[in-house]
């Protein structure tokens, strides 16, 4: 008896220690990431697998996604050093993308308007009421930017995160791929689309490809989030 309880306590004290949830991400990232570089498979993308498996670990260990949180702000708190990191391939790239200034502005604003208003108008179209409205319409940004938006606009920040992740994943395994079949190779053009319309996630796969379109990605990104967190509460209150 004595020696199931120090199990249990020892259990205890390890899911409910405050580096639990860096500890379980890490993991199941690093898992995911190698079995994606073994297999290639695009399903087995290290996004949406590492978050499935973190999902299992804490049904397994009874934990609440606040338990969770809790336990992986460290991870939080480096999103902004890790964000601020993409300047590098940025500035290493600085040349060409001065030499394709007005392509890439010129994609911006077409991509970025359309990606927005294609997602709003399919959702309507279904039948999808207001706040579902409002809580899709910046699923093509960054975390941070898309769940501010959505407060200001009246969407559900927690929801807004997820179609976040769900449009980022669904980029990184669909895009590279049907950006090959349209016949699309450039890799300042590959960088452009996967950063407008998978954010975050998409960079990380430009990055794999090459550097050139991992800092095209990178602006893409950082483009679409500025344009995103400034018109898009400009332009709702002036239609609404």
């Amino acid at each position: 008896m004595t020696t199931m309880l120090d199990w249990h306590a020892a259990w205890q004290a390890l899911i409910h220690h405050p580096l639990f949830g860096v500890g379980i991400t890490l993991a199941a990232f690093q898992l995911s990431f190698a079995a994606y570089e073994k297999t290639r498979w695009v399903f087995l993308q290290p996004v949406l697998l590492s978050a499935l498996l973190v999902i299992g670990v804490l049904l397994l260990c009874g934990l609440s996604y606040a338990d969770y949180a809790d336990s992986a702000q460290l991870l939080t708190v480096m999103l902004g050093p890790a964000t601020v990191a993409l300047a590098v391939p940025l500035y290493l790239n600085l040349r060409r993308i001065r030499e394709l200034f007005a392509p890439i502005v010129i994609t911006l604003l077409v991509a970025g308007v359309t990606a927005t208003a294609l997602g709003m108008a399919l959702a309507w179209l279904f039948g999808a009421e207001r706040m579902i409205l409002m809580t899709l319409a910046p699923k093509s940004v960054t975390s941070p930017i898309a769940m501010l938006v959505a407060e200001q606009i009246g969407g559900v920040v927690a929801l807004a995160a997820v179609f976040v992740m769900i449009t980022g994943v669904l980029g990184a395994i669909f895009g590279p791929a049907l950006l090959r079949r349209c016949g699309v190779h450039h890799p300042a053009a590959r960088g452009m689309a996967l950063g407008l319309t998978a954010h975050a996630v998409g960079t990380a796969q430009a990055l794999q490809e090459s550097d050139e379109c991992g800092a095209f990605a990178a602006l893409a990104m950082s483009l679409m989030g500025v344009m995103t967190a400034v018109l898009l509460p400009l332009v709702v209150t002036l239609l609404l």
